[in-house]
């Protein structure tokens, strides 16, 4: 799957194509063990079991990769959750955002399948990693649904309580460099309230060091679930 970026370049941008092969998403991918487990209550609330290791790495076919303004789903019972995506393009390594989009009432029978099921929505912009590494604790991760006709604040916090992204490449490929055609998303913040379906989906890296700010927002066009 082909996705395109814009990587700033001094005063201007870059515009890259990464031609992906391999989808990953890094799950439990919290920094401290609180941190898991409220995100594991959270799930254990919609009925979702407990994960057999932590983190855990789920493969998702890289053509569930997307970059479009609005995004098909089956049913109403699908959310997103934003997170930092991590890549490579000519052996450099860069960052930019995700959405774990997935379907909530599968996932309490598989986690694997419900994160499958759905498009992973991605930004068009992107930074290079070695840009943020130095303050890589201080990027702000945060996101904001549609919800009776207003915008609420979803999700918020910093990086700092998520495992160092390398660090979960290291994990799953051995290697702190990602491979070429390789794409993971590497965790996410805990929601403001429940986890909750929307009828739209804004995610957001802030870097405050930098003064910039990568975002990317959706609209679901939800399916009939005939059966």
């Amino acid at each position: 799957m082909k996705l395109t970026f814009d990587v700033p370049a001094g005063s201007k941008s870059d515009t890259i194509e990464v031609d992906f092969r391999q989808c990953i998403v890094a799950g439990w991918a919290g920094r401290d063990s609180a941190a898991i487990e409220h995100h594991i209550e959270e799930l254990a609330l919609l009925g979702v079991a407990r994960p057999s290791a932590v983190p855990l790495y789920y493969r998702i076919a890289s053509n569930q990769l997307v970059q479009d303004d609005d995004v098909e789903v089956v049913g109403d019972q699908t959310s997103g959750e934003a997170e930092t995506f991590l890549f490579s393009h000519n052996g450099e390594t860069l960052v930019s955002l995700a959405s774990d989009h997935t379907d909530r009432k599968l996932e309490a029978h598989s986690v694997a399948l419900s994160k499958q099921l759905c498009a992973k929505p991605v930004a068009r912009q992107a930074w290079r990693y070695d840009e943020v590494a130095g303050h890589w604790d201080e990027l702000v991760l945060r996101s904001r649904i549609g919800e009776n006709g207003r915008e609420v604040l979803y999700q918020e916090g910093t990086l700092a309580s998520l495992q160092p992204p390398l660090d979960l490449a290291q994990g799953f490929f051995g290697t702190r460099a990602m491979p070429p055609g390789a794409g993971m998303t590497c965790g996410t913040v805990a929601t403001q309230g429940a986890i909750r379906p929307a009828p739209w989906f804004e995610m957001e890296l802030f870097d405050p060091r930098l003064g910039r700010r990568i975002t990317h927002r959706y609209t679901l066009n939800v399916l009939p679930e005939i059966s």
